[in-house]
């Protein structure tokens, strides 16, 4: 990784007054650090703080801030070929085009790029709609596919009110919480198909037969990394199918190793008929795919699909994702991420032996859930608990985002770039530790 950039000496309180004059609301609370510089796992503060990044900026850098290689690709393309007319190729989008289509199952054959995951997600739609003739689409509760029209539509956890109508024919599956689903079999196990088939028969009552496609995350990140159960997405392919839809994956937190796979579609041994990403294949430069199959490419293509867009398969960002997906094969990385990923989710289990507040451990590879509650019995939630724990950790030097909304409780969402040594973690945990310890209403376990 490259060494923290030396930075000029400035005033927090004076970018603190202009940030509070000048930055427009995006709808989330500005923290009141001023960010200078980021290399590798760590992140820095006008103040002089460091804390150890375990979100990876937005969930998004995969290879850790100012990955060397990723800089150098960024410097070159942008002295010598940043941006082009749309209607342009270049080597950098045919490269990634065909690196990724190699990288994933027979049936994924053709991929394009946008900027964003929401983009990706609402050419995904478009493309299932122009393709099925169909306009109805299902998406899980808790789920998050992005801020356009489309993607919003099917994003059932933050965003929806206080624009009027959202697109029609928009449906919910409820998510799957294998922690607080109601849906139990006799021995309290969690009965996830059983709660599939219920929320595929209220769908059915309400479609008005225009189903077109359904879109899921295989770890739903934003409510707080609730992974998909085993079998969850054979027996939701095989609905869709009974009901002519496509079925779509958003792999935006979940590809390109983060998952301990390569893909999370290749855990599941499921090749569905579009996948999106976006975040990791940029590493924190705007980038997003779409690949689908090359039936569903021509059709689309001789009916008139359109996403044409300013930045479509753009030099510059192409060039950063082959260069991503080229460190992530050639560096053995997912399995990295997967071996790493053991280790934090032991250590995180550890905790929540010495902690009564931390409900649920849960998650796979490098993205982690930690819930924490009131009362382990009840479940009942602890969102205030949980960021004071949060902060507490942020101030002895570890970033972890809380997931905070009440209905899901609060769990401290962990995703550190796959490049991440054991030691990296055990200062994370023992930081956690650490703020668990001194952060009162953790409630201790007696035995401990």
């Amino acid at each position: 990784m490259t060494s923290r950039p030396e930075s000029t000496t400035i005033s927090t309180e004076s970018f603190q007054t202009r940030a509070k004059k000048y930055l427009g609301n995006i709808g989330v609370t500005y923290r009141d650090e001023i960010i200078t510089s980021a290399s590798g796992l760590y992140v820095y503060t006008s103040s002089g703080h460091k804390f150890l990044d375990w979100t990876s900026g937005q969930m998004s850098c995969l290879l850790g801030h100012g990955h060397p290689e990723v800089v150098k690709v960024i410097a070159d393309y942008a002295a010598n070929l940043d941006h082009l007319f749309s209607g342009m190729v270049s080597p950098p989008a045919i490269s990634l085009a065909e690196r990724l289509v190699n990288m994933l199952p027979p049936g994924l054959d053709k991929a394009f790029f946008l900027s964003t995951g929401g983009e990706s997600n609402e050419a995904a739609i478009k493309l299932a709609k122009m393709f099925t003739g169909k306009f109805e689409i299902v998406g899980l509760g808790s789920s998050w596919h992005g801020m356009t029209a489309q993607a919003l539509g099917v994003q059932y956890r933050y965003g929806r009110k206080g624009y009027g109508p959202n697109m029609p024919g928009m449906f919910a599956l409820p998510a799957p919480n294998a922690y607080r689903s109601r849906f139990r079999k006799p021995d309290g196990s969690y009965d996830w198909e059983a709660e599939m088939m219920h929320g595929w028969t209220m769908i059915d009552m309400q479609s008005c037969g225009s189903l077109a496609a359904c879109i899921v995350e295989c770890i739903q990140s934003s409510a707080g990394i609730h992974v998909l159960p085993p079998g969850y997405l054979k027996v939701l392919q095989r609905e869709c199918k009974k009901r002519d839809m496509l079925l779509i994956v958003d792999e935006a937190q979940t590809g390109i190793g983060r998952s301990g796979d390569l893909m999370a579609i290749m855990h599941e041994d499921i090749v569905p008929d579009i996948v999106t990403l976006s975040k990791t294949l940029g590493n924190g430069i705007p980038l997003s795919a779409i690949v689908t199959s090359a039936e569903v490419d021509s059709v689309c293509k001789a009916r008139g699909f359109s996403m044409y867009t300013t930045h479509a398969n753009d030099p510059l960002p192409c060039a950063v994702g082959d260069k991503v997906l080229e460190i992530v094969m050639r560096d053995n990385l997912a399995e990295h991420s997967k071996a790493m990923g053991l280790i934090l989710h032991a250590g995180l289990n550890r905790l929540k032996d010495k902690f009564e507040c931390i409900g649920d451990v849960r998650g796979r590879g490098l993205m982690a859930g930690v819930e924490i509650v009131a009362n382990r019995e009840s479940r009942s939630p602890a969102v205030e608990l949980g960021r004071k724990v949060a902060e507490k950790a942020f101030e002895l030097g570890l970033w972890a985002n809380l997931s905070s909304d009440s209905y899901f409780s609060g769990a401290l969402r962990i995703t550190p770039p796959i490049v991440t040594s054991r030691a990296e973690i055990e200062e994370g945990l023992r930081i956690l530790e650490e703020a668990l310890a001194k952060t009162p209403g953790t409630l201790p376990a007696q035995d401990v």
